[in-house]
């Protein structure tokens, strides 16, 4: 009991308050120009994708499974929606919205979430590397083609968030480069480009209401395409952030609860008429950087949002994106893992393990879809591994002092990629009457392990040699003697 009623005490405090306000404010403020770029990229208005980061911070600060993460409109999800939006209409792209959301609640409780114990170490690595690469190369188009001053604008953004935390952490330094930085341009009149610049900011608040297409299968044929790749690929970013957080704050996170929580996020975005999203690696990592722990900040950030923009509109027009992007920059450079690129760590680490981090990046930054990074990064592990793990096979023989038998002693695992040439690993021709092949150091793993095993056993009854397998472990017979003799081909 004296746990249960100290803890809020302590969660809430006036110092975790102020860092979680704070946090939030700072979040809300990297939002906007991300959540417009990303409407111009999805095809629609800047306001369609304000209100979805909106909605999808409230809701998901509410059942998401990850403390302190941030969801709301993104790139991944822009990318995967714009040809359904410049084909068919932002109507079709709401309803894309909502089938993606349910999916996503689908997918979350028959436990998807389970399937990220797959996700080998430098896949991740490669993930984050890729998003940090992909984070700071968005900040590029804002500074090109633009007046001098941005330049010194984004200098001195950058020397203050490097240079204040050496001071002082009671206020975060991107909140007070923000707040400079835009003090600054608006005394001094400095001409450049600002947050208002970007696009129309909202001046109501989002309406409740479903989408007007028609309830026909035409209708599914057109968004589920889209809305299963928004599934998909919501869920492989939110899933992979939520574990690069747990790393960084030494925290566990429950996977199934923010998946289906991202499903019901989704929902609720897509009933007021948003662009869909899932977890932002960028804004999560200020948000956790700043201190934020709680549900608290993410909440706030979406609240902040919203009146930012609504009430205070005319204020964060105003917000130089020079002062952004220097908010971004420093996001880039804190989430790439620079440890993993350096000559020690190249040197020592398998050459393997560095292809699979490289084929993450490279697809990843390629295509600008963390979806297929990943999904290739996976399976250069799983082929490269295959690979390895079918070289560890070895086969002994021994023939017994009299000459009438040969014990076969095979050590490793066997599957498809180990056990294809096993039955080349036999002298067939020269062997005694009697042959036992030893399985005591293997395992049989799959079909194609029994196949070869009958292969053996119908090459040796072909020469007059009988042939006695013995060894099996229990899980290894039970699917021998399941398989063996009902394979097609087992006798080639």
């Amino acid at each position: 009991m004296m746990a249960s009623s100290v803890l809020p005490r302590t969660r809430f405090s006036p110092k975790v308050l102020r860092t979680e306000i704070l946090a939030g404010l700072v979040v809300a403020l990297a939002l906007i120009p991300e959540a417009i770029s990303f409407s111009i990229i999805a095809g629609v208005d800047p306001r369609v994708g304000l209100f979805a980061s909106f909605t999808m911070a409230v809701t998901i600060s509410i059942v998401g499974g990850r403390k302190a993460m941030i969801s709301a409109a993104t790139g991944a999800v822009a990318l995967v929606v714009a040809p359904l939006v410049r084909e068919h209409g932002v109507e079709y792209l709401v309803a894309a919205v909502l089938l993606g959301g349910a999916l996503q609640v689908v997918l979350g409780l028959v436990g998807v979430a389970r399937l990220m114990r797959f996700l080998p170490r430098m896949v991740m690595v490669g993930f984050v590397n890729a998003l940090a690469i992909l984070i700071f190369t968005a900040q590029l188009p804002y500074l090109v083609g633009v007046p001098w001053q941005v330049y010194a604008l984004l200098a001195a953004g950058l020397a203050i968030m490097v240079g204040l935390p050496r001071l002082t952490r009671a206020v975060p330094a991107p909140l007070v480069a923000i707040v400079v930085l835009t003090a600054f341009t608006i005394a001094a009149g400095v001409a450049v480009p600002t947050v208002g610049d970007q696009g129309a900011l909202p001046d109501s608040l989002p309406v409740l209401g479903l989408p007007a297409v028609p309830l026909t299968f035409g209708t599914l044929a057109i968004i589920g395409p889209s809305a299963v790749a928004m599934a998909l690929v919501g869920l492989i970013e939110s899933l992979m952030t939520a574990k690069l957080v747990d790393d960084i704050t030494e925290t566990h996170s429950d996977k199934t609860r923010e998946s289906w929580g991202q499903g019901v996020a989704n929902i609720v975005t897509g009933l007021f008429g948003g662009m869909g999203g899932c977890a932002m690696i960028g804004q999560t990592m200020i948000n956790v950087k700043s201190g934020a722990r709680t549900r608290l900040s993410t909440f706030l950030a979406g609240t902040f949002l919203l009146v930012l923009v609504v009430v205070l509109g005319p204020v964060v027009a105003q917000i130089p994106m020079a002062a952004l992007v220097g908010v971004m920059v420093m996001v880039a450079v804190g989430t790439f893992d620079w440890h993993s690129v350096r000559p020690a760590t190249l040197k020592r680490m398998p050459r393997s393990e560095t292809t699979v981090m490289v084929a993450t990046v490279a697809v990843t930054v390629a295509t600008h879809n963390l979806a297929y990074g990943v999904g290739v990064g996976v399976l250069v592990a799983m082929v490269l591994f295959a690979r390895r793990v079918a070289h560890l096979v070895d086969v002994t023989g021994v023939l017994d002092a009299e000459g009438t038998t040969k014990t076969y002693r095979v050590t490793g695992q066997l599957f498809f990629a180990s056990s294809n040439d096993l039955v080349f690993r036999f002298d067939y021709a020269n062997d005694p009457p009697h042959v036992v092949v030893d399985l005591s150091a293997a395992h049989v793993w799959d079909a194609s392990t029994v196949a070869s095993l009958d292969a053996i056993t119908t090459r040796y009854e072909a020469h007059g040699t009988t042939v006695e397998i013995v060894g099996m472990n229990k899980n290894s017979a039970a699917r021998h003697a399941s398989l063996a003799g009902h394979l097609s081909g087992a006798h080639g």
